[in-house]
């Protein structure tokens, strides 16, 4: 099992995205490094902040070393400048080689691209309007994440009543399609094949990517 408790971590900007997760993360028992072009930023940490702060340009290779990207488990960049963020993401994949690497994407199409290119990357747009779609629509798929270089799909599916009272392999495809959770009444958890589904339920599956089609007929 993992020991998070002795992962070294730098976040690249110290925005209200950059601040809130360094301050997370050293709760969580990391050693956390931020870095920020503007020294001022760094009073969003707050004084009880134990991790530490480096001024430069993230993407920047000396700034990197003096941040200790070398002996770095994860990275994550997540300033205001989507070309800024990816840059740094790819310098700390590609020329340090570090383990875990994520970008923050704010344009969605922009994201889609470096994702299939094999980057991590989140993006803040596409969630929430996934979300406020989720809330606004009836019923709905949406794909959260992808596997691989987008060979399986994440996908979570509202359950409505012409499935109430069906078992979890009413809705598996061998190979193609299967419940990984489910989402009821606020708590997640995960099923076994004779567990019986409930309207309302939202269901986090796994899909071929060359099933979706399926998918959708399912539901």
């Amino acid at each position: 099992m993992e020991d998070v408790k002795k992962m070294k971590t730098i976040i690249i900007g110290c925005g209200r995205v950059g601040s809130e997760l360094a301050r997370t993360l050293a709760l969580r028992g990391q050693q956390v490094t931020v870095i920020d072009k503007a020294p001022e930023a760094f009073a969003r940490l707050g004084t009880n902040f134990k991790g530490h702060t480096v001024t430069g340009l993230g993407f920047e290779r000396a700034v990197l070393l003096r941040a200790g990207i070398e002996k770095t488990d994860a990275l994550a960049a997540v300033t205001a400048s989507d070309a800024a963020n990816v840059v740094a993401a790819r310098v700390a994949k590609q020329f340090f080689n570090v383990p875990r690497v994520a970008a923050r994407i704010y344009d969605p199409r922009t994201a889609e691209i470096y994702q299939r290119l094999g980057l991590s990357v989140v993006s803040p747009v596409r969630i929430g309007v996934d979300h406020l779609a989720r809330i606004l629509s009836f019923s709905h798929s949406d794909v959260t994440d992808s596997l691989g270089v987008g060979d399986i799909k994440l996908v979570e599916v509202d359950v409505h009543s012409f499935l109430e009272g069906k078992p979890v392999k009413a809705v598996t495809i061998a190979g193609e399609i299967r419940v990984v959770a489910i989402t009821r009444n606020n708590k997640t958890f995960l099923p076994d094949d004779q567990a019986v589904l409930h309207s309302g339920d939202i269901l986090h599956l796994a899909v071929l990517s060359s099933s979706m089609d399926r998918l959708k007929s399912l539901f």
